[in-house]
Order: structure tokens, then sequence, then C-alpha cells
């Protein structure tokens, strides 16, 4: 999975608006088969639908992308990242820590367009794509 990356919702949102760069981006991920999803960003996603056939296609990026999968750890170590970036005067959402440590335990780059997570990189050792 060195050359995938993780697809953040606010890049998803505009790969569907088909706006660069995410666009792009995103486009040649998929041509690299090189996506990789997590069910929360599908939630996310699912959220802002405005159809239920729009939903159905989103869930259909489960079945499409490979799927990080998370270990009983995980939402833990979201919670004390949370904790740490507090300490520190950040207050990203638990999302957004959970998306990050899935991103380091995995070792794969984020493509987000989502500041929080600019904050949380300098902080860790999240990589952006």
């Amino acid at each position: 999975m060195e050359s995938s990356a993780l697809v953040d919702t606010s890049a998803w949102i505009d790969f569907f608006r088909r706006k660069d760069p995410c666009f792009t981006l995103v486009s040649k991920l998929m041509s690299d088969d090189a996506v990789l999803i997590l069910p929360l960003i599908v939630a996310e996603l699912i959220q802002g639908a405005r159809t239920k056939s729009e939903i159905r296609e989103l869930k259909e990026l489960l079945t499409v992308f490979p799927v990080l999968q998370e270990s009983e750890q995980t939402w833990p170590q979201a919670g004390e990242l949370a904790f740490q970036l507090k300490q520190s005067g950040i207050h990203p959402g638990l999302a957004d820590c959970f998306i990050a440590v899935m991103c380091m335990h995995h070792s794969v780059p984020l493509l987000t367009l989502d500041k929080h997570f600019e904050q949380i990189k300098a902080k860790t050792s999240l990589r952006s794509f």
C-alpha cells in the first residue's frame, strides 16, 4: 500500500463535483488502483447525500476500494491523540483524529482539503498526499 492514499471526505466532495486538483488526483489514484477508503468517510459522505440513489452509489465505495482495517486500539488511540492535541491548543474533531490514526497506523498518506489535518500533521507523523 506504499503508493496508495486514503481519500478524505473533502477530497471526495471535490472529486464528485469534478473540481481540481482533487478530481485529477483522485482519478489518477483510481487508475493506479491506489485509493483507500474508511467506512467513517463513506458515512460522512452519506450524511451529505441528496437522494437514496446517491446513498447507494456511496455505499459502493466500500466494495470498490480496499478498506483500511481498524484494530481494537484505534478508537482509544484517536481519543489519546485528541487529548494530546487539545493540550497543545488544537481542537480537531474525534473523527479527524481517527482518520489520522488510521493513516499513521497503516503508513499511508491522506488526500484532504481539511485544514484540521495540517494542524494534526504539525504534531504527528501524519503524511499528506
